[in-house]
């Protein structure tokens, strides 16, 4: 091998290296930069948490009827009235049938849905507050 071939191939692994260095710190700087992303979301959800908490304790106080039956009127075949009151399970299942189940059937199962929830917000907004809140809240009543 010519001393320029050795030379060239020197130059070569010692960029090569650089390159490798380098790499590895972007992947550090990347990874910090991802924890503190993550740190930062994590604040912001906990913030957005605690103000939505704090907006409901000053809607419906313990009583979430009113706007438990509105959001499930307006907005049931999303479930977002499940979040509400606390049953994530049963909000997830809103959530998906409307959109997952709702897409393969071309709509039909996010209708059907979407009058569940129409005629929880009914039932929810007919009931006289004690029945609500003893029933949903309390009782853990989760459908209708």
């Amino acid at each position: 091998m010519s001393e320029d071939g050795k030379d060239l191939g020197d130059k070569a692994e010692d960029a090569f290296d650089s390159a490798k260095e380098k790499a590895s710190e972007l992947a550090g700087d990347a990874k910090e930069a991802a924890s503190e992303f993550a740190d930062e979301a994590k604040k912001t959800a906990n913030e957005f948490a605690d103000s939505a908490k704090e907006a409901m304790d000053e809607l419906g106080g313990e009583n979430k009827k009113m706007i438990a039956g509105i959001l499930a009127i307006v907005l049931g075949g999303f479930g977002i009235h499940k979040f509400i009151l606390g049953y994530q399970k049963e909000g997830i299942i809103m959530l998906v049938v409307t959109l997952v189940i709702g897409a393969i059937t071309c709509g039909l199962a996010a209708s059907a849905v979407w009058i569940i929830g129409l005629i929880e917000g009914i039932i929810y907004l007919t009931k006289t507050d004690k029945e609500f809140y003893d029933t949903y809240q309390v009782g853990r009543k989760p459908w209708f």
